[in-house]
């Protein structure tokens, strides 16, 4: 069985003339980070990886979510192919992860992250917000065999 725990970055500010991958957290969207962090805690499995797009927005997001969560000694690895909005490519990049990973938690970025839970996850969800966590679990032993899930946890700012 094979898990994945995708999470949208927070909220971003537009208000500085910056490169999109540049953008900062607003405090609007640290607090959201924190609070849906808190309310995730427990669902958390012991054993996990945890990848992440190394946009500003997106590793400051993950890195919220470790602290929130307690974690010491724990590695996220910063991939510069997870600044993706493409679904084909986001799949492919989770469809790598290694078999020996059974829980994947993943920060990323829209409209990726809403077409991946829509295609594999059994509840459709029109746009997962800033800071929105999707849970989705697979009967299979193998990353790359992937096909439709089951949608365990749905978790929005709004919902906390």
């Amino acid at each position: 069985m094979k898990k994945i725990m995708l999470i949208r970055h927070s909220k971003s500010s537009w208000d500085f003339p910056i490169k999109d991958f540049d953008r900062q957290l607003t405090d609007e969207g640290i607090q959201k980070a924190i609070l849906v962090a808190q309310k995730t805690k427990e669902y958390i499995p012991t054993d996990f990886m945890i990848w992440s797009s190394s946009a500003n927005r997106a590793s400051s997001t993950a890195k919220i979510f470790v602290a929130t969560w307690n974690l010491t000694n724990t590695n996220i690895t910063f991939l510069d192919a997870l600044y993706t909005f493409d679904l084909r490519k986001l799949e492919e990049i989770v469809k790598s992860c290694p078999n020996e990973n059974n829980n994947l938690i993943l920060f990323g970025h829209n409209d990726a992250i809403t077409d991946f839970v829509n295609k594999f996850g059994d509840i459709f969800i029109d746009n997962v917000p800033t800071a929105g966590f999707v849970s989705i679990i697979f009967e299979t032993n193998n990353w790359n065999t992937i096909t439709k899930g089951k949608t365990d946890k749905v978790l929005f700012p709004r919902d906390c």
